[in-house]
């Protein structure tokens, strides 16, 4: 049960949680572009309005992760420690999900098969394309405002795009690997020594930016 949730909301919930289940069964077996929205809502036994309800387009029916997907790397920003950087909180959040395999960053099982569906949907393709843009720039303004940067000041932007960049390769290639049958087993000792040299790169040129100063110490 969903903590603190009332019982009208945990339904909707499960209702937009069972519709894109269903999407997305029919999106991998029969692929993105040879399913209809009516196949879903009969499938899913509400009305097309129902879908639209909870899903603006077709493509959020298999994209429905990737709104928090988006917010990933601000998140890891926001909630770093005292004296942690901003590509450190991200390295950490990166090497976190590597190793317990979550979607975040598309580490979880089947993630090969998902992205096998975008890249047989031009739409998904765009879809997919304007996602990581958008990452991108919510990342630019944390880092902004993280930073307290002037509005003229391109930094956070160039930090921003160096980020996503390195997160962007790392994880392409881990279900690149994944999709030519190499197990997770195989992959991660490989990919966490990759993602180290990723990360130091950027730091060398980024140095100390968006560090957390540690709370001061009282004066006695």
């Amino acid at each position: 049960m969903e903590e603190g949730l009332g019982l009208r909301e945990r339904k909707k919930r499960e209702t937009r949680r069972r519709i894109s289940d269903i999407a997305t069964a029919l999106f991998v077996e029969r692929g993105f572009d040879n399913v209809t929205v009516a196949e879903i809502a009969r499938a899913a036994d509400v009305s097309v309005n129902t879908v639209f309800n909870y899903f603006r387009t077709k493509e959020d029916l298999f994209l429905d992760r990737q709104e928090d997907v988006v917010r990933t790397l601000s998140r890891a920003v926001r909630e770093r420690g005292p004296g942690e950087t901003a590509v450190e909180a991200i390295r950490r959040d990166f090497l976190d999900a590597l190793d317990t395999r979550h979607w975040r960053f598309g580490f979880n099982d089947g993630a090969e098969v998902f992205i096998r569906v975008i890249d047989a949907s031009p739409s998904l393709q765009r879809r997919a394309r304007a996602l990581a843009d958008e990452q991108e720039r919510d990342l630019a303004a944390t880092l902004a405002a993280e930073t307290g940067a002037d509005p003229e000041d391109l930094t956070p932007l160039l930090v921003a795009a160096q980020i996503c960049a390195v997160v962007r390769v790392l994880a392409d290639d881990f279900r690149r690997r994944r999709g030519a049958g190499e197990t997770a087993e195989e992959i991660i000792p490989g990919l966490r020594e990759r993602a180290g040299r990723a990360f130091r790169a950027i730091e060398s040129g980024i140095g100390p930016y968006a560090r957390r100063e540690p709370p001061a110490t009282p004066r006695a």
